[in-house]
């Protein structure tokens, strides 16, 4: 019988099945492996207390202090009613604050003889407030001695610092330390995926060493060494296994797609009103580049709101159709396949006009398919597509169905990556003789370094000039709580905008037809931002009553959202983008593609619910036509908090990238393989996407150059054993399908 490598070992047999179970159920960890890549959040240098001046409210927190006094009070309650109910208060201090802790009934005899003045021990448990003081209630707690009677303590939390975890109520810090140090022995047998000479090169310490200077370090300088090191795994890791998925992309093969002379491309561009900026220009002679090889293109396209991005992607489109083949613009909702299908016939008039009476001599078709669509008109249009008929085909999902046939699909193009799903993309892929090419468009500005990582398979373009003709919007935080009057002033600026001939939106986080549960009720209050104000995200419904009835009395004033049918969805729109409607009070179904460039002022309610990127993505919708737009977050959160320096933040620039730096900041860097695009569960634990940008740019040079000498990585035993380990199903099937 096979041994079980150390780091593979169930942690079941090492620490015991209830130890095991809160670990795997609370910790995600089943393996010592698992364990040994539990790294400490940070480290408590013993005779430098934590500062208790700087608790979080309502954490999970873990502080070494010592006792300054301890007194049991006896009173009457329900379950004692003659006086013997008992209390334990302990006030703790660390030179920076004091902080109560209290134990009650029964729990109080072993604190009450172990917690004596001047004792010292760390404690955890959940900060909370009572009277107006912060205090723990019932704190677990490991005291510190230094006699020898508790050398064995004192060892155990070995030299000078002692490592923290990331921990949970039902398994301590300390506890958890413990458990390491248990099979601590065992990171002796990490393989090292890093190739000998990448690690000689940069001077980084061996995974063994790097494992047991995390847990166990002496001195400051073993954590910085061990986290270099482990940051290189994180990053070298990830990277060469994007830069596999570029290798075996680049094995496929594709058709060449090359615009033809005095074609369909060319004939376009003599149409159009204005000459492409330099950033348009540059983006298309990359995109042209890329059609012209043999194998499949596999390009990001990123462009702030407003940049042009369709025009190019429009440019790109014709091309693949003057070479002969197809090609079709993916649209993440039917309102955003009508919009595109529109401004795309629009821009190319009597090109678009292929096989009818007055279409030019170059003229395509193009054609909408959505799944709302009428059954002749559906039938019609895919008699199009399978003829080759239609050049240019724009479409939602309905697109993928198996019904649907293409002639020769020579290009697709994805609006809005991130509301498209990978298995989609790869459906759509699938219906070209050979890969198509791929162009991915999002007016989400990625950081560069997220860009290596989250689309580290697409090479990326960017576009990060404004076409002339965009209006400046100016953005402001409306202090609801502090300053009503702020947002009485508010509802005048949008009476202002409409009485001179513009409209408005008005933006919630909610719908307000959700079924009143007292449950989801209740989780909704749960969100510790929330203190402020205990009351669920105000809804478009109850808003726009309000409004209709109340500060914007007498404008017409109409409601938009997802749950709506599509025909109602289309007809509400159409009637705000023909300015019927003064004010539209919608969900954020209006923050991708919705264009209406009379529309000047926003206002967006419970700013403080959204994300960074999201409030520019919805702003971006004010200001697209020849008068400045103005923007209001409206917040009730208090100055101080980070909400509001949030929203700070988005007031005071009109960088997008600048902005996506601090999202990502604030909502950390998500699972970056998997579709988990929050901080809660990561694959990164020691790499920060932000602040290594270094690390990762470097990583991905030299994850490329040991693809492209080995890409099976035959003379790599230990990378391909971390890939493997990276890559468990799911994730592998996420990269499959790209």
């Amino acid at each position: 019988m096979d041994l079980v490598p150390a780091l593979q070992e169930p942690l079941k047999k090492v620490l015991g099945p209830a130890t095991a179970k809160v670990m795997a159920e609370h910790l995600g960890l089943h393996t010592v492996g698992d364990l040994l890549h539990h790294y400490p959040r940070r480290y408590e240098e013993r005779g430098q207390l934590t500062h208790l001046a700087d608790l979080p409210m309502d954490e999970h927190v873990t502080v070494v202090a010592q006792v300054a006094d301890a007194r049991l009070h006896t009173f009457a309650s329900s379950k004692a009613p003659r006086g013997k109910g008992q209390r334990l208060e302990v006030t703790i201090t660390d030179g920076s604050g004091r902080l109560q802790l209290v134990f009650f009934g029964n729990g109080v005899h072993k604190p009450h003889k172990e917690l004596l003045p001047g004792t010292r021990a760390m404690f955890a448990g959940k900060v909370s407030v009572f009277n107006r003081r912060l205090q723990l209630a019932h704190p677990a707690y490991e005291l510190l001695r230094g006699d020898t009677e508790g050398e064995e303590t004192v060892e155990s939390w070995a030299g000078a610092l002692i490592p923290l975890y990331p921990a949970t109520a039902k398994l301590e810090s300390w506890k958890l330390a413990k458990a390491i140090q248990t099979v601590l022995p065992s990171a002796q047998e990490a393989v090292d995926p890093l190739p000998d000479s990448l690690r000689e090169g940069r001077g980084l310490v061996s995974l063994p060493e790097a494992l047991i200077k995390i847990h166990r370090p002496h001195t400051k300088a073993d954590i910085e060494d061990a986290r270099a090191r482990l940051k290189w795994d994180e990053a070298f890791v990830l990277q060469v296994a994007l830069a596999r998925r570029r290798h075996a992309e680049t094995q496929l093969p594709a058709v060449p797609r090359k615009p033809g002379r005095d074609g369909l491309l060319t004939a376009f561009d003599d149409r159009l009103p204005f000459t492409l900026t330099d950033g348009q220009q540059k983006v298309s002679r990359e995109i042209f580049d890329d059609l012209a090889t043999d194998h499949p293109m596999h390009r990001l396209l990123q462009g702030e709101v407003g940049s042009g991005k369709t025009l190019v992607a429009l440019r790109a489109m014709l091309a693949v159709v003057d070479s002969g083949g197809q090609a079709v613009m993916l649209a993440p909702t039917e309102v955003l396949a009508q919009q595109h299908h529109r401004s795309v016939v629009e821009m190319m008039g009597e090109l678009a006009e292929g096989g009818m009476l007055g279409g030019a001599e170059h003229a395509t078709k193009v054609v909408l398919l959505t799944g709302s669509m009428g059954a002749a008109a559906r039938r019609h249009a895919l008699l199009d597509l399978a003829t080759g008929e239609a050049g240019i085909v724009i479409g939602t999902h309905a697109l993928i169905e198996d019904k649907v046939q293409f002639h020769d699909l020579g290009l697709v193009v994805v609006d809005e990556q991130h509301r498209f799903g990978v298995e989609q993309r790869d459906a759509l892929r699938g219906k070209g003789k050979q890969p198509p090419h791929l162009l991915v468009m999002t007016a989400t500005p990625i950081p560069r370094t997220v860009a290596m990582t989250v689309f580290g398979d697409l090479e990326t373009s960017v576009l990060d000039q404004l076409p002339a003709g965009r209006s400046p919007i100016a953005s402001h935080v409306v202090p609801a709580a502090d300053k009503p009057h702020f947002l009485a002033r508010a509802w005048e600026r949008v009476r202002e905008e409409v009485s001179g001939g513009h409209q408005a939106y008005v933006v919630c986080p909610r719908i307000g037809d959700e079924d009143d549960d007292p449950k989801k009720k209740a989780a909704q209050r749960a969100s510790p931002e929330d203190d402020a104000e205990k009351r669920p995200p105000l809804a478009v419904l109850d808003v726009a009553g309000q409004l209709a009835e109340g500060p914007l009395q007498g404008l017409k004033v109409e409601v938009l959202h997802g749950r709506m049918q599509p025909d109602d969805k289309d007809a509400v729109m159409r009637r705000f983008a023909a300015g019927e409607t003064d004010v539209l009070v919608a969900t954020t179904v209006i923050e991708v593609g919705v264009n209406v460039p009379n529309a000047t002022a926003m206002v967006i309610m419970d700013a403080d619910r959204f994300g960074v990127s999201q409030l520019h993505q919805l702003r971006g919708r004010v200001g697209r036509g020849s008068a400045p737009g103005l923007c209001l977050l409206v917040s009730e959160m208090p100055e101080a908090s980070a909400a509001r320096q949030r929203l700070n933040a988005v007031a005071s620039t009109r960088d997008g990238f600048e902005l996506s730096r601090i999202d990502l900041e604030q909502r950390r860097e998500g699972d970056v393989l998997g579709q988990a695009q929050s901080g809660a569960r990561t694959s990164l634990r020691v790499l920060a996407v932000i602040e290594d940008e270094e690390i990762i740019a470097e990583a991905r040079q030299e994850a490329a150059a040991v693809v492209a000498a080995d890409p099976e990585l035959t003379g790599l035993p230990g990378l391909r054993t971390a890939l493997e380990a990276l890559l468990d199903e799911e994730r592998e099937q996420y990269l499959e399908k790209g």
